[in-house]
């Protein structure tokens, strides 16, 4: 599926494909960089980053942002700034692809913390993506291979906060719940 259009590596919501409408969507698996939890001083609560870690690799989707129009992407991932993805196998192989990844800027974020819980409609989202694209298994390494789990997790499931939350199944209800139980996740209910 040849393209000159550029692609977007996603490790968080982008991977769930109900968040999105980009097209020749792909999984993939980036070297040097990894996944945390993180809280900046441009929103309340934490949320994923991308975070240089040489010798390390994670799991997600790529999907190509036509004509290079980054616009909307750029603004619904506005507390990030796009990086270019050295290390990648995809799909798409042997085609070579410019690939850019979402990382915060470093002088706004921190770790998560009281004061900016997980929320849980987005880890929701999240993980229905990574089982619907790598089973169980895939999810099971997203927890593994994600840092920054001391944060609380806002248990916002009745009500969801996360302006792009999806229905979950009560299996994959299930899977998320244990997961943060095997992880000693401490819930909270008011942010």
């Amino acid at each position: 599926m040849p393209t000159r259009d550029p692609f977007f590596f996603g490790y968080g919501s982008l991977v769930n494909r109900d968040t999105h409408a980009f097209p020749h969507v792909a999984r993939a698996r980036v070297r040097g960089w990894a996944r945390t939890w993180k809280r900046t001083r441009l929103r309340k609560v934490a949320f994923l980053t991308a975070v240089e870690a040489p010798g390390i690799e994670i799991e997600g989707l790529i999907a190509a942002v036509p004509d290079a129009d980054w616009v909307a992407l750029d603004a619904r991932e506005y507390a990030y700034h796009r990086l270019p993805v050295l290390e990648i196998d995809h799909e798409h192989a042997p085609h070579a692809l410019d690939v850019q990844i979402y990382r915060t800027k470093p002088e706004h974020d921190t770790d998560g913390s009281e004061e900016h819980p997980i929320l849980l409609s987005y880890l929701d989202t999240v993980i229905q993506g990574y089982l619907r694209e790598f089973g169980e298994a895939g999810a099971r390494r997203f927890f593994e291979t994600t840092g920054g789990w001391e944060a609380p997790v806002f248990d916002d499931r009745a009500t969801p906060v996360y302006t792009r939350a999806t229905a979950i199944s009560p299996e994959e209800r299930d899977f998320v719940d244990a997961e943060l139980t095997l992880r000693g996740a401490r819930r909270i209910t008011r942010l």
